[in-house]
């Protein structure tokens, strides 16, 4: 769940990629970087770990000059924690081509043996965004192309797409050219452009959300439909083409409930919106299960869930509170690498407000149920501050299959629902009641966005994954997301 950014413009545009990655900070928390290109074909870089705060200071800001550029904000999903596995990547051949990416490739190992064995390339690290780039930057080649034209990099996209598995939304900074975007045929990673007027053209901006448009004066065109590519040239001339024969849109749906900001819209459906929707949807549930009486307070999780909550509370007609004071300079706990640093940081991010609690029998409302670590540590935070009852709803259904597509979600063996009843998932983690939402009501508050969408990438709730799978890959997953695992590699890269 990486955020990339392209921006081709008339002037510098360093400053408002920072801008921009300042933004789609949530949807990385290890590293960032950008590139930029100047009009007489240099490059200017920097990618570090860290938070973009902290990876871009002021020396490094005065030396990334260029009008067109690309910036990543990195969360672990494929690859290790270790400074090298910051974005944009780089290949010099053909022409230059930096490239971030969002997402996941699950052929990823079969595709680096090939390109060792069959083209000579050498991957350097077992990132799949590396992989991607090359097989990207091998079929640009293969057009042979000396000034390649947009055709040649829609070809090139064309033959990516029938190479790769998996889910990508990728921007690519083709040196002395432009920039070229492109979406996985099923479009299960966000990418949206936006546009503004210039002086003497239009100036683009391609990201993973829409939220950072309106903040650097660019207003909303349209996404990038699955199987597409979009080429800006130097001159800011707008190409596009689909890429893919069998295109078809099933967007993630993790991005509604927790992923994405809410002041983004992913393919017209505005996530704000589908929040408050799951927040009715929800409330339903609360009466079905006949606990709309045992509710004196309903109080929201910070942050994802709060427009769900405040929905939620309306419909049943119960005090909303905040009940929780959020620390803003600790990051999302759920995307952080490992379950110690998940677990020594839930207390650190959240204080409680202990009137808010005392005597009294509390909903508390969440996007939804990972591990059950954090929720276990909440629900005792609130026991202690006097609450006589804790009922816990989820916004979401149980989370029971790991993550392909670009989150990092867990083990399967580590995820609180695989092999546990509702009421045995109750009594873990401490709460008397457990309400989930239902897997019809979440796809119906999305859909309702967009009823075009017939269909959206659901395979954490229901084990159904949607692109090719190579034999032996869900165990390597399952092997290589295990806590131990991802502890030993952070060990490692210090």
């Amino acid at each position: 769940m990486c955020g990339i950014i392209g921006i081709s413009a008339e002037n510098n545009v360093a400053e408002e990629i920072y801008e921009s990655l300042l933004m789609l900070q949530h949807r990385g928390q290890d590293a960032a970087g950008m590139v930029v290109c100047e009009s007489n074909g240099k490059l200017n870089s920097r990618k570090s770990k860290g938070y973009v705060r902290d990876v871009f200071q002021q020396n490094h800001m005065s030396n990334l000059q260029g009008n067109l550029g690309i910036g990543h904000v990195r969360y672990p999903t494929a690859g290790g924690v270790g400074k090298e596995f910051a974005q944009p990547m780089y290949v010099n051949t053909p022409y230059g081509i930096s490239l971030a990416h969002n997402g996941n490739l699950t052929n990823s190992k079969k595709l680096a043996a090939e390109l060792f064995h069959a083209e000579r390339r050498h991957i350097n690290t077992d990132s799949d965004s590396e992989v991607l780039l090359n097989i990207f930057a091998l079929e640009l080649s293969k057009q042979d192309a000396v000034f390649p034209k947009p055709k040649d990099f829609f070809t090139a996209v064309q033959k990516t797409h029938l190479r790769i598995n998996g889910a990508y939304a990728v921007v690519a900074l083709i040196t002395g050219y432009g920039i070229l975007a492109f979406r996985d045929p099923l479009g299960i990673r966000p990418l949206s452009i936006g546009v503004r007027k210039g002086k003497k053209r239009n100036e683009y901006v391609v990201s993973s959300e829409t939220a950072l448009f309106s903040a650097t004066g660019f207003k909303f065109l349209r996404d990038v439909e699955p199987g597409e590519a979009v080429f800006i040239d130097n001159a800011g001339k707008i190409f596009t083409q689909q890429c893919s024969a069998s295109h078809q849109k099933k967007p993630c749906i993790f991005e509604f409930v927790y992923l994405a900001r809410p002041d983004s819209t992913i393919d017209e459906i505005s996530v704000y919106k589908s929040r408050m929707r799951m927040g009715l949807k929800l409330a339903n549930r609360v009466r079905s299960l006949g606990l709309e009486d045992e509710v004196d307070v309903v109080i929201p999780i910070p942050d994802s869930s709060t427009s769900a909550a405040l929905q939620l509370a309306a419909d049943l007609k119960k005090p909303y509170r905040q009940g929780f004071v959020k620390n803003r300079y600790i990051g999302r706990t759920f995307i952080m690498p490992n379950q110690e640093e998940r677990k020594k940081s839930v207390r650190r991010k959240l204080n409680i407000l202990d009137l808010e609690f005392k005597d009294k029998n509390v909903l508390l409302v969440d996007d939804s149920i990972v591990r059950g670590t954090t929720s276990k540590q909440i629900i005792e935070m609130v026991r202690e501050a006097g609450a006589k009852k804790v009922l816990f709803a989820s916004a979401a259904p149980p989370v029971k299959y790991q993550n392909l597509y670009g989150i990092d979600m867990a083990a399967t063996k580590e995820l609180i629902a695989h092999n546990k009843t509702e009421s045995e998932i109750a009594e873990t983690i401490g709460a008397d009641e457990l309400i989930y939402q239902t897997l019809e009501d979440l796809i119906s508050s999305v859909q309702e966005g967009n009823p075009e969408i017939k269909e959206f990438e659901t395979s954490i709730f229901t084990g159904v994954y949607p692109t090719d799978i190579d034999d032996g890959y869900l165990q390597d997953l399952e092997e290589s997301r295990s806590d131990i695992i991802k502890m030993s590699e952070q060990k490692k890269a210090k």
